[in-house]
């Protein structure tokens, strides 16, 4: 099923969809993600990353305060918004992509957007904070919804389906018509399947070779499968060991399955290594989009419309 294409306008940003697949940088100012805890928690280091991911060809960068990793505990609103509010003021005046904020809080998410951000991930699709959506609504800012069972605390105990696909399309279907009715309009909302969060190994697998599926929701798809738990253990090496989220074999892994979820529709990466995952869409867009034509027409990566770079490396 070609990959259904979209024109994403909001405030002073535009993102055009479906042809070339956008590439969403994560940046934890946290002391205890999965995957980098404590690497940017500093002010100084998490604005130096924001700045690699940028030069390397980053089209958002998502911005989060509080791990969502399985298990953890929730921050406080104010321990959240001291972690992330300095990151989005700094960042906001220097970069022209768009800054997402990674929150289940409609407090953070709306000091966030008055510092500088202009999209909201929302890993609990509107379910811990009705007024999430609000504050989408009001401030003419994109909204991600994404499908979670349970909480990050309990996600991944024992997680069970009778129907993966049909259950997560619903649970989607539903998070979209709480934030239209909230009036959050369907131009400004994108889904996001949730690998990982409450979730077996072989549901991830199962979701990522059925990804199209989800196009059905007549929505952009956001997909995030970076160094996640299932990759890893798919990739235990001797003695049963899960190689370590930053392995080069995890990042290996992790590259592969972008290369899947883009084939499978999705618009949007989320991944921690913006230069690697570069070259992995731009040699995946080139084999989906590939044609064959009797005459040979200039083939320019950076597209025409509401200003796309081209891919690799771009000025902070």
């Amino acid at each position: 099923m070609p990959t259904k294409k979209f024109n994403l306008v909001w405030g002073n940003h535009c993102l055009e969809l479906g042809e070339r697949t956008r590439i969403m940088g994560i940046l934890n100012i946290t002391p205890d993600s999965f995957s980098d805890g404590g690497k940017f928690f500093a002010l100084d280091n998490a604005l130096a990353q924001a700045e690699k991911m940028i030069a390397a060809g980053a089209d958002i960068i998502d911005i989060g305060g509080e791990s969502t990793r399985p298990f953890s505990e929730a921050v406080s609103i104010e321990e959240e918004t001291r972690r992330v509010i300095p990151v989005i003021g700094y960042l906001a005046k220097k970069i022209s992509i768009p800054i997402s904020i990674d929150t289940t809080k409609s407090v953070v998410a709306r000091r966030a957007v008055s510092a500088g951000a202009s999209i909201i991930n929302d890993i609990s699709a509107l379910r811990f904070d009705p007024d999430m959506a609000e504050v989408a609504a009001n401030n003419d800012v994109l909204l991600i919804l994404m499908h979670m069972k349970g909480t990050p605390s309990d996600m991944q105990a024992s997680p069970f389906y009778d129907d993966l696909m049909g259950e997560i399309k619903d649970f989607l279907a539903q998070a979209i018509v709480r934030a239209e009715n909230s009036g959050v309009a369907k131009n400004k909302i994108i889904i996001d399947p949730g690998i990982g969060f409450g979730k077996t190994v072989q549901h991830n697998l199962f979701l990522i070779n059925n990804l199209n599926e989800f196009q059905e929701l007549n929505v952009p798809v956001l997909f995030g499968s970076s160094r996640k738990a299932f990759i890893r253990r798919i990739l235990v090496q001797d003695e049963k060991t899960e190689p370590k989220p930053d392995h080069p074999l995890v990042e290996t892994g992790t590259q592969a399955t972008v290369a899947a979820g883009i084939i499978g529709g999705a618009h949007i990466v989320r991944v921690h290594n913006v230069s690697n995952t570069c070259a992995t869409v731009k040699l995946i867009d080139a084999i989906r989009n590939s044609v064959l034509k009797k005459t040979q027409e200039s083939n320019d990566a950076s597209g025409s419309g509401c200003g796309k770079h081209p891919y690799g490396h771009r000025a902070v």
